[in-house]
């Protein structure tokens, strides 16, 4: 019996292991974390005590290089002492690192201990220490980019957008990162489709899409990627279920929606085309977009008088759509052209001419839409070829 008492005792108080004792040994960060590597540690505890060291060791850093930050703002201010070089790569990295092994460490420090009991010892702590000096990573970066190039913000920045999402830091105050979350993020899911990582562009600007002010930036370069690198069959299939994804999340967006029926264009799937677009005006019956594509599909049916019906109930949903205005226009004109009753030609023309001078107004620089030609025809149509006003038009289309 006291052998078995004295095993139990043994076992219930049993120290850290050796591979832990030398980790918490360790007087530098890089000594603890290449120690870490080989380590034969005994369980989920001895992990988490590991990586919480590492934290450690890397606040240590942190807390080096942003007293000497401190105490250059305290010597500019009062105008006395001397300036000390701030390792500026060596705090962003310490920070990173520091992240890292707090995550790591939070790992395993959710899971349960050997008595099956999860009891953290060191989430709080980690993530309350971390989290102030975060806001180096963006503001450093920026700096170093000048030097260093992108890459620097897309490391940086991309380590303070994955804290902001961790679990770890969830109970952490938000609100002052709120304000540059979105702009952030679309910016390094920029840099990271440079440097031709996709998941991690997509992942970034999945974050972005969340800021509302950065919403629409974010979805275009977002949809963008996935155009980019369409070049079969199955990518073209696969970007349309993404954008049905994105119609089911956001069905009031008309850029989605315009994207999903050039897509069932692409795969001359007119079906498709139209059952989209006819359950959406059920929906939603003043969808410009909706209704100036359904001009569209008349058009290329040759239907160009249903095409002027569906084009003028666009423009009056939207009147400030040069390439609607132009395409009402467009279609009134080639209207005109086939009627052979004088007054109702006249009319027509008149009514294209308004069309077309309303996208000349909208897009004088015809940025969106080439109105230049079309709305020549209409004044040679309505007032003759020597007409001012149709030479004018002739002027118009350079």
């Amino acid at each position: 019996m006291m052998a078995l008492v004295l095993v139990a005792s043994t076992t219930a108080f049993a120290g850290d292991s050796d591979d832990l004792k030398a980790i918490k040994k360790a007087k530098t960060y890089a000594e603890a974390a290449q120690l870490l590597k080989t380590a034969q540690l005994a369980n989920n505890e001895e992990k988490a005590a590991a990586y919480n060291k590492l934290v450690d060791l890397a606040m240590d850093i942190v807390a080096q290089e942003t007293g000497t930050m401190a105490q250059n703002q305290a010597a500019a201010q009062l105008g006395k002492g001397k300036m000390e070089p701030v390792d500026s790569i060596g705090l962003c990295d310490a920070i990173c690192n520091a992240i890292d092994a707090a995550v790591e460490c939070n790992k395993y420090d959710q899971l349960p201990n050997e008595k099956r009991k999860v009891k953290p010892l060191f989430d709080k702590k980690n993530a309350e220490r971390i989290w102030p000096v975060r806001f180096n990573l963006v503001n450093l970066a920026i700096d170093l980019a000048s030097t260093r190039g992108h890459d620097i913000e897309l490391k940086y920045w991309g380590k303070w957008l994955d804290s902001y999402t961790d679990p770890l830091f969830a109970e952490q105050d938000h609100e002052s990162d709120k304000a540059n979350i979105g702009q952030i993020a679309y910016w390094a899911g920029r840099y990271a489709y440079d440097a031709k990582n996709n998941d991690l562009a997509n992942k970034y600007l999945d974050i972005a899409m969340t800021d509302p002010a950065q919403k629409k930036e974010a979805l275009n370069f977002k949809l963008f990627i996935h155009r980019s690198n369409m070049s079969t069959k199955a990518d073209s299939l696969q970007f349309i279920e993404t954008l049905k994804g994105l119609y089911a999340q956001d069905p009031e967006n008309d850029m989605v929606l315009g994207l999903l029926f050039e897509a069932y264009d692409g795969m001359k799937d007119k079906a498709a085309q139209n059952a989209l677009l006819d359950n959406h005006l059920a929906k939603f019956p003043n969808s410009w977009s909706a209704l100036a594509n359904k001009g569209m599909m008349a058009v290329s049916d040759n239907n160009i008088a249903e095409a002027v019906d569906w084009f003028r109930k666009a423009a009056t949903a939207n009147p400030n759509e040069p390439v609607v205005q132009s395409s009402l226009g467009t279609c009134l004109s080639a209207l005109a052209g086939a009627t052979e009753d004088a007054v109702k030609r006249k009319e027509l023309y008149g009514e294209a001419i308004q069309a077309l001078d309303k996208a000349k107004e909208l897009d004088p620089d015809k940025v969106q839409v080439n109105w230049g030609y079309n709305r020549y025809q209409a004044y040679y149509g309505l007032y003759g070829e020597e007409d001012a006003r149709t030479k004018a038009a002739q002027n118009d289309m350079r």
